[in-house]
């Protein structure tokens, strides 16, 4: 199954199957299946000897250091439930109690002034809502009475346009509004003011 290919021979690489895996051997390292070394073969492992007087004293040592550190960390353990306990049940509570009560009565205060300005914006905006809706009634009301006078009155209005049809220009009064434009030239050519007062008019020829 493994196939070791040594660097000394590239030939062999190419030519190996592709199924096999190739394991390349490198100088200085056994494999998991290679035998224990001749000049290792009698070796039997023994344990460093152990003195008798130091391993008693190591043992106290460690003897007394865990208790040690036993004890602060139930030191540091009470301090804490102690701080926990303060700060739920004791003074520490009752100080925060206050501050949360004031910091609520605070916002109240703040919310109430911001309805109360709220409530006058609303009250201008009404009002607004309300002048332009009279405005605009009344405008309807006119442009409605206006209609109906219009209505009403046909027969002014005929009387009107009949006194207006006076002044045209037909076949009857042609020869007469010649003669009378040729008498009355009148010069359209002529500048004006910002007032709309005449600076400057050509002469007719």
């Amino acid at each position: 199954m493994f196939q070791i290919i040594t660097r000394s021979n590239p030939v062999i690489r190419l030519l190996a199957p592709r199924g096999a895996v190739l394991v390349e051997a490198i100088r200085g390292r056994k494999t998991r299946t290679d035998p224990k070394a001749k000049s290792k073969e009698g070796r039997i492992k023994t344990p460093p000897p152990v003195d008798p007087v130091e391993m008693v004293v190591l043992r106290e040592r460690f003897t007394e250091y865990d208790l040690i550190m036993r004890a602060l960390r139930l030191e540091f353990k009470e301090e804490m439930l102690r701080k926990r306990y303060e700060e739920e049940v004791g003074s520490l509570a009752e100080e925060r109690a206050k501050q949360e009560a004031e910091e609520h009565r605070s916002l109240m205060t703040w919310n109430q002034e911001e309805n109360l300005r709220m409530l006058k914006i609303r009250e201008l905006r009404v009002q607004k809502e309300v002048e332009a809706a009279e405005v605009k009634k009344t405008e309807a009301a006119i442009l409605r009475e206006q209609a109906m006078e219009s209505l009403v009155n046909p027969f002014e209005k005929l009387l009107w346009c009949h006194e207006e049809a006076k002044s045209f220009i037909n076949l009857e009064n042609l020869d007469q509004r010649i003669e009378e434009a040729l008498d009355n030239p009148k010069n359209y050519n002529f500048a004006i003011d910002k007032d709309g007062r005449v600076v400057k008019r050509t002469v007719l020829q």
